[in-house]
């Protein structure tokens, strides 16, 4: 009895380092990057897109008001942590940020956080994490080719996109290093130019964060962000009246016969 016992364990053991091994992401070649994948698997497994995030104040919201210039700001955690409310005081913009999302997945929640809600407008910033492979690695062509499907679902619903370029990161602190090694920057330029090239051929409006907060070493520049990549309030008050102009412009477009 106490053989079978032990030959019971035995095998589940075995099972569970087996069901570890499975479960266990292949390496990056970066250990910060690597964590966070690890983190991620109950994520990555039980609720890919995390449409459960939003899904209560979604149902909360009100229907868009025949004179509301609703606009979604759509994105990642360069989006979830900019507090809206405070840099745009009394305007329906409404944040639909989650952190350290990929285009992929920000496609899945498409529907849910953005054509149910109803806007004029949504500003979609994506694109970085897709570059540092947070749900797997990703060639330029396929974050276009998710691009491009966002676009169309929004055309079909009369939303106006405006597509904003990846920011740039730096290295010029120890949490930066971790970011930027992540991120090529020639990806970062390649992705900014297919976008703004995209914006022209379809009539959208690119928002151009990336120049001015770019210094003369092609990185952000450093009193923009204190871990390179996620912008300070120094780097979102640059940001904010960029994004209203492309809004402005977006919604002047709209309106014309």
């Amino acid at each position: 009895m106490k053989e079978k016992i032990q030959i019971s364990l035995g095998i589940l053991f075995l099972c569970a380092c087996g069901l570890a091994q499975q479960v266990t992401p292949p390496s990056t070649g970066h250990p910060g990057l690597d964590q966070y994948r690890a983190s991620r698997i109950a994520v990555f497994t039980d609720d890919f897109g995390q449409l459960v995030r939003y899904r209560d104040a979604n149902a909360a919201l009100k229907p868009t008001a025949p004179d509301e210039n609703r606009v979604v700001f759509f994105g990642d955690s360069i989006t979830d942590i900019w507090h809206l409310e405070e840099y745009f005081p009394g305007k329906p913009y409404i944040n639909r940020g989650i952190g350290g999302q990929t285009t992929p997945q920000m496609l899945i929640r498409f529907r849910q956080d953005v054509i149910d809600l109803q806007p004029k407008v949504v500003v979609i910033l994506a694109g970085t994490n897709d570059i540092a492979g947070n749900t797997g690695p990703m060639r330029l062509e396929d974050i276009e080719a998710n691009y491009s499907t966002m676009a169309e679902l929004a055309r079909v619903h009369n939303i106006r996109v405006i597509f904003s370029s990846v920011l740039p990161v730096h290295k010029y602190t120890p949490k930066g290093q971790e970011f930027f090694a992540q991120r090529s920057p020639e990806k970062i330029l390649e992705l900014n130019r297919w976008l703004k090239n995209y914006c022209t051929a379809n009539g959208l409006v690119y928002l151009d964060y990336f120049t001015p907060m770019v210094d003369e070493k092609g990185l952000l520049k450093r009193d923009l962000a204190e871990d390179g990549l996620h912008p300070n309030a120094t780097g979102y008050k640059i940001m904010a009246p960029l994004a209203e102009a492309a809004i402005e412009k977006t919604l002047a477009d709209q309106n014309k016969p």
